[in-house]
C-alpha cells in the first residue's frame, strides 16, 4: 500500500505510544491510540537503507559498464571479482521492500511521526 500526503487514514490496530512510568512511587499508565483513530497523512518518507557495499556495487558496476571494454584485461578481471564479491549485498538489498514512514496528524490533535505506513489503512 502506498500512502500519500493529504490522504485520510485510520490506525489498523491499537498502538502503544509510551511505556508505563512510575512517578513518586505511583505507577502511571501508558498512552495508546485506539484502532480506528482517524487522521490525515502530512508527510511520506521513502527510506533507502543502502549499505556501503550496495553503494560500492553500484559505483563499480557503473564504472565497468561505462569503461570496461577499454580497460586492460587484468584491471577488468579485478573489477569483475570485486563486483562479484559485493553481489550478495546487492541481491539482499533488491529483495528488501523499501521502508516507508509517515507523519499523521490525528483528528484528536496527536501527531505520530516516523510510523511505518503498514500500521494505517485508508479511511
Amino acid at each position: 500500500m502506498t500512502l500519500n500526503a493529504g490522504q485520510r487514514v485510520v490506525l489498523a490496530a491499537d498502538t502503544r505510544l509510551t511505556d508505563s512510568d512510575e512517578v513518586a512511587g505511583f505507577v502511571v499508565g501508558f498512552l495508546s491510540l485506539a484502532a480506528g483513530t482517524g487522521g490525515t497523512v502530512e508527510h511520506v518518507v521513502d527510506h533507502q537503507d543502502e549499505s556501503d557495499d550496495v553503494r560500492e556495487y553500484e559505483r563499480l558496476k557503473s564504472l565497468r559498464d561505462a569503461f570496461g571494454r577499454d580497460m586492460p584485461t587484468e584491471t577488468r578481471r579485478q573489477l569483475e571479482e570485486k563486483i562479484a564479491s559485493l553481489e550478495p549485498a546487492w541481491n539482499a538489498f533488491q529483495e528488501r521492500a523499501p521502508r516507508v514512514s509517515v507523519r499523521v496528524r490525528f483528528d484528536n490533535g496527536f501527531i505520530l511521526d516516523g510510523a511505518q505506513e503498514d500500521v494505517f489503512v485508508p479511511a
